[in-house]
């Protein structure tokens, strides 16, 4: 049998890995001419997180998971040095010693996701595999904040004269802050907050926005790559967010399964 702590290493890198490679890009693509070093270093990681890529194609769901975990710490530290790269971005932007096309808030967003691999990859190696019910809750707090963000980027790199596309992601944005608030008040209720009950609610209700919003991006995904509307948004980067949001319900689908199992479990008992 394939080892579970293998499949969820190999599955948190084939996504990440990915992802950490495109923000590289997408930051090369946002500095302006004169910022050469930035350019530089940006495509430098996209070579580290290929390399990375590469390497994980060799391995399969049978590995010795010593060699998964020796790769997961190879890995960590690739994430933990574009996420210094990023921070340092992010500081030069907000210190107004560059000037780049890059938001600042795109450059955070990025470093958060750029921490959360990190993490996800040293709790694999300390055998944190269940989701628990306060990671149900931190977990949507990150991925809902994600999701807005998301939301405001394609609101902003729309052109103005697609005023109904540009009003729907102004929306979507209400929408999730709106939820993301609420995730924040139902995390500083912990640990009273972790019942069954209002967990479920709580995935539930995230789950419906989340699909909307996937299936938002789905729809602007394929109509810029047919060149059906005007945007900055580059084709790569729209399937980018939508893969994000398709990770999301996939993450809100484990702990569902989670939660049925424990309740369960609680039964039987």
């Amino acid at each position: 049998m394939a080892n579970a702590f293998v499949v969820r290493s190999l599955d948190e890198i084939r996504f990440w890995a990915r992802i950490m490679k495109e923000h590289a890009l997408f930051l090369s693509l946002g500095f302006t001419y004169n910022e050469q070093k930035l350019i530089d270093e940006a495509k430098a990681f996209i070579v580290v997180f290929e390399r990375i890529e590469e390497q994980l194609n060799g391995y399969t769901v049978h590995t010795d998971p010593r060699q998964i975990e020796a790769f997961n710490v190879h890995v960590y530290q690739a994430v933990a040095n574009i996420w210094a790269y990023k921070r340092k971005v992010l500081g030069l932007i907000l210190r107004c010693e560059i000037r780049s096309n890059n938001y600042a808030l795109l450059v955070d967003h990025t470093s958060r996701e750029a921490a959360y691999f990190a993490n996800r990859l040293k709790e694999l190696n300390e055998g944190k595999l269940q989701p628990l019910p306060e990671a149900i809750i931190k977990e949507n707090v990150f991925f809902l904040k994600i999701m807005a963000d998301h939301a405001k980027f394609i609101g902003h790199l729309l052109d103005p004269s697609e005023r109904k596309l540009v009003d729907q992601a102004r929306d979507f944005s209400h929408d999730f802050d709106q939820l993301l608030f609420q995730a924040v008040d139902l995390d500083s209720m912990r640990p009273e907050s972790e019942t069954p009950a209002l967990l479920d609610q709580f995935l539930d209700q995230n789950r419906v926005s989340v699909v909307s919003l996937r299936n938002f991006k789905k729809t602007a995904r394929d109509l810029i790559e047919e060149c059906r509307i005007k945007s900055n948004i580059h084709p790569l980067l729209a399937d980018h967010v939508f893969r994000e949001a398709e990770r999301f319900i996939e993450i809100i689908d484990i702990f569902e399964v989670s939660l049925t199992s424990n309740e369960k479990e609680s039964t039987a008992m």
